[in-house]
């Protein structure tokens, strides 16, 4: 037998190893996730300008709600692909986003959640 072969017998085929196998997995998944990326940037667009009428609810302004009892909640309406929830950033694609679209300071807004049904008032919107 050469080195090589005594060395592979010896440590197991490559192939069998159970780090190589995740390693060429993980690789694909981080491969998929890259091609998916490069897709996407393709339709984005970036929004620099402010809407015409900034006293409504649009793509990236930040509203102020007040929930039923009383709290303020500060929500940035973003793209899908840029939501953080914890962060404030709310997906323009998600229920209460929908509902804010469109309305003005002092509207109230009724969403159907899994919780049940949730009322918000508006109470302040900006765009930075």
């Amino acid at each position: 037998m050469t080195a090589s072969v005594q060395a592979a017998a010896a440590n197991g085929d490559r192939s069998e190893n159970g780090d190589y196998i995740y390693g060429k997995k993980r690789l694909r998944e981080i491969d998929s996730r890259v091609r998916f990326l490069r897709k996407r940037l393709d339709e984005l667009i970036v929004v620099t300008d402010q809407p015409t009428d900034t006293s409504k609810v649009w793509f990236s302004a930040t509203v102020t709600l007040e929930d039923e009892a009383g709290q303020h909640h500060c929500w940035q309406i973003v793209g899908p692909d840029e939501f953080d929830v914890s962060a404030g950033k709310l997906s323009c694609d998600a229920p209460l986003a929908k509902a804010l679209l469109g309305k003005g300071v002092h509207s109230d807004i009724i969403v159907d959640s899994p919780a049940g049904r949730q009322a918000w008032l508006i109470v302040a919107v900006c765009y930075s």
